[in-house]
């Protein structure tokens, strides 16, 4: 007899994303009310903030709600019962807080790594992609990906070619993520572009120390300050950072703390 297939279980930020659309779908909230806040959703189902921000990513994706910084989550439409391209989504994608709490693993290494590695030649590269960010962001300019440029340098800059073929496969998977692609939209304007800048001419001045623990702490850091900006963008007061299901992993030292 052959074994039955398991499925896997959905994610908790999905379960919590369906069951808030069948709310919708049921009249709980019409067309233009506002949902709960995010701390008291949370709370009702026993959740992190960070679960329930990708619940609400979800449905914003789906053009359910409409997420307002500073206001609110509002409904924009009543879903039909059965939406088979969004039933797919549901079980496919990767929430942002899971690639980040990933990328703040490996790519704060590597930073380290690439500080003891680099050539003059890859800080001449990094350096460049800073200048043409600084340029680009003076113009208004979102025809280039320097964010991620900057990254796959970076990675490169170890001489680990297996190191840059993770980091290129985790943004090859951020490119083609519903979920990713959605929060991009609500950290694209120029203040946040801004705020990356300056993240990464902090990293590449560790780097110009060779400064290893450096490198290491400004790339945490920096992704520390993604996912904060994610949690800030919806929330009607500033979050507390309790109960997070992908937290931050902190190292002293080369050790788990």
């Amino acid at each position: 007899m052959d074994k039955a297939v398991i499925l896997p279980e959905k994610k908790q930020y999905q379960e919590i994303g369906e069951d808030l659309r069948a709310q919708i779908i049921q009249g709980h909230y019409p067309v233009g009310s506002r949902l709960p806040p995010e701390r008291n959703i949370a709370e009702t189902y026993g959740v992190s903030r960070t679960i329930v921000r990708e619940a609400l990513l979800m449905l914003e994706l789906q053009g359910t709600v409409d997420i307002r910084q500073g206001s609110g989550v509002y409904v924009m439409r009543i879903p039909e019962e059965h939406e088979d391209e969004e039933e797919r989504f549901l079980n496919s994608d990767v929430g942002p807080f899971e690639i980040l709490q990933a990328r703040q693993l490996l790519e704060s290494n590597i930073a380290a790594f690439a500080a003891k590695m680099a050539t003059r030649a890859d800080i001449d590269n990094l350096r460049r992609i800073i200048e043409q960010e600084q340029r680009a962001i003076a113009a208004d300019d979102n025809s280039q990906d320097n964010n991620k440029m900057f990254h796959l340098v970076l990675a490169g800059a170890t001489q680990n070619q297996m190191l840059l073929a993770t980091v290129e496969s985790i943004w090859h998977h951020m490119d083609s993520s519903p979920l990713w692609q959605q929060f991009n939209v609500h950290i694209a304007s120029r203040a946040y572009r801004l705020k990356w800048l300056g993240d990464r001419q902090t990293i590449l001045a560790a780097l110009r120390r060779r400064d290893v623990m450096g490198a290491w702490q400004a790339m945490f850091q920096h992704l520390e300050n993604v996912k904060k900006s994610l949690l800030e963008l919806s929330d009607e007061d500033a979050p507390d950072f309790d109960g997070y299901l992908f937290e931050s992993v902190p190292i002293f030292q080369g050790k788990l703390v």
